[in-house]
């Protein structure tokens, strides 16, 4: 007979804490674990014991099973940038969520039980017309706040609260898998933006070059294969799962020179960040072709670059460059319906690293041949 772990703790307690244990005092319920940092200041990561959240942030209360981790996050554990809370010191980290609900008010338009993502960015208080318009990704004054991120606390907590508009259901056949939609927003957005710069005049668009096979990268190409384009991987590591995971979805792979491997392309998602790697891009794509900047440079490197030449090519080929960050409501459910259609098992291996929450120092170790993403294990 199996006997429940906390009924043969009871036999010891004392007959006056006996009822206690099942029944604790009005309004006090245990501390919860979190993942959190003081900003600004590198090297202050540590798990903390945090009250429940608040009511003020959502009427949604959502247990967490996972939270991915990406170089916003080692960015900021470094101490680069970050934002607490207003009148806090320190802030839960944690932006790309998967968890179930508990507690969900009726007309919510979830139940308990239910997989939902969190929403990162909030409009701004002011608004402005972007925000306003529910585009707060392209939120022009800069007032905006971000879960995890800037001035409110993330996800990387054992539960967390959310408004109804900011939770995005999840394909319960993901399940934790759904821990890859946050990403998966970012180039559901940097598509939807091709497509309507795409719109300008008649367009076919036939060849797709991604540069860089991390998270980001490897989930435009996927985006561009279900758009049934030929896409091209451009990543520097000849070994390892990466060329593995563009095979795997019937992509090609190259790690050469982008002028003989993969010139001449109608649309370009650089997810690198490299400027060379940017200029190469930009110089041998094809006329009329799309260039969508979504990696961030580090900044610091200086490249010859003739910027006459380069703008002669801009102009007379009707050339388009623009960046892209962050995603609205739109783009995470765009998101959802391309995750459901993928292969779960290909999208099972782009996680490549689990690790429970005591280890969360790990988070920063990284090894670009073996490594593509890596999450935070709530339920491990």
């Amino acid at each position: 007979m199996k006997v429940h772990p906390q009924a043969v703790k009871l036999e010891f307690l004392p007959p006056d804490r006996f009822a206690h244990a099942f029944h604790p005092a009005a309004g006090e319920r245990p501390a919860l674990r979190a993942l959190t940092v003081i900003p600004g200041q590198a090297d202050s990561g540590r798990i903390r014991d945090v009250p429940e959240p608040p009511e003020r942030d959502g009427p949604i209360l959502v247990e967490t099973v996972a939270v991915g981790v990406c170089g916003t996050d080692r960015e900021i554990l470094a101490g680069h940038y970050g934002e607490a809370p207003e009148g806090e010191g320190h802030l839960i980290l944690g932006h790309e969520s998967i968890g179930r609900v508990r507690e969900a008010p009726p007309g919510s338009g979830l139940s308990p039980g239910d997989w939902v993502t969190g929403i990162v960015r909030r409009p701004d208080p002011v608004p402005c017309p972007n925000c306003a318009a529910g585009e707060w990704d392209m939120c022009r004054n800069g007032l905006f706040t971000e879960r995890g991120i800037k001035g409110r606390h993330g996800f990387a907590s054992q539960r967390f609260r959310i408004e109804p508009g900011f939770a995005v259901r999840v394909d319960p056949a993901l399940g934790q898998l759904g821990v890859l939609l946050e990403p998966a927003s970012i180039v559901a957005k940097a598509w939807d933006h091709i497509e309507r710069i795409g719109r300008r005049a008649h367009w076919e668009p036939r060849r797709v070059l991604v540069t860089g096979a991390g998270p980001i990268g490897l989930l435009a190409a996927l985006l561009g294969m279900q758009r049934g384009l030929e896409v091209h991987l451009f990543d520097r590591n000849e070994k390892g799962i990466k060329p593995e995971l563009a095979a795997g979805l019937g992509a090609f792979y190259h790690t050469g020179a982008i002028e003989t491997d993969c010139p001449r392309a109608d649309v370009v998602i650089e997810a690198t960040g490299a400027p060379q790697i940017v200029v190469d891009a930009i110089r041998h794509n094809c006329p009329h072709s799309i260039v969508c900047l979504t990696g961030i440079s580090s900044g610091g490197r200086a490249i010859e670059l003739d910027v006459g030449g380069l703008s002669t090519k801009l102009v007379l080929e009707n050339d388009a460059v623009f960046g892209s960050v962050n995603a609205n409501r739109s783009h995470f459910e765009a998101a959802a319906a391309a995750l459901a259609g993928a292969d779960r098992r290909w999208l099972g291996r782009l996680i490549t690293r689990r690790l429970p929450l005591d280890r969360w120092n790990e988070m920063t170790e990284r090894d670009s041949s073996r490594d593509v993403k890596t999450i935070l294990d709530f339920a491990a």
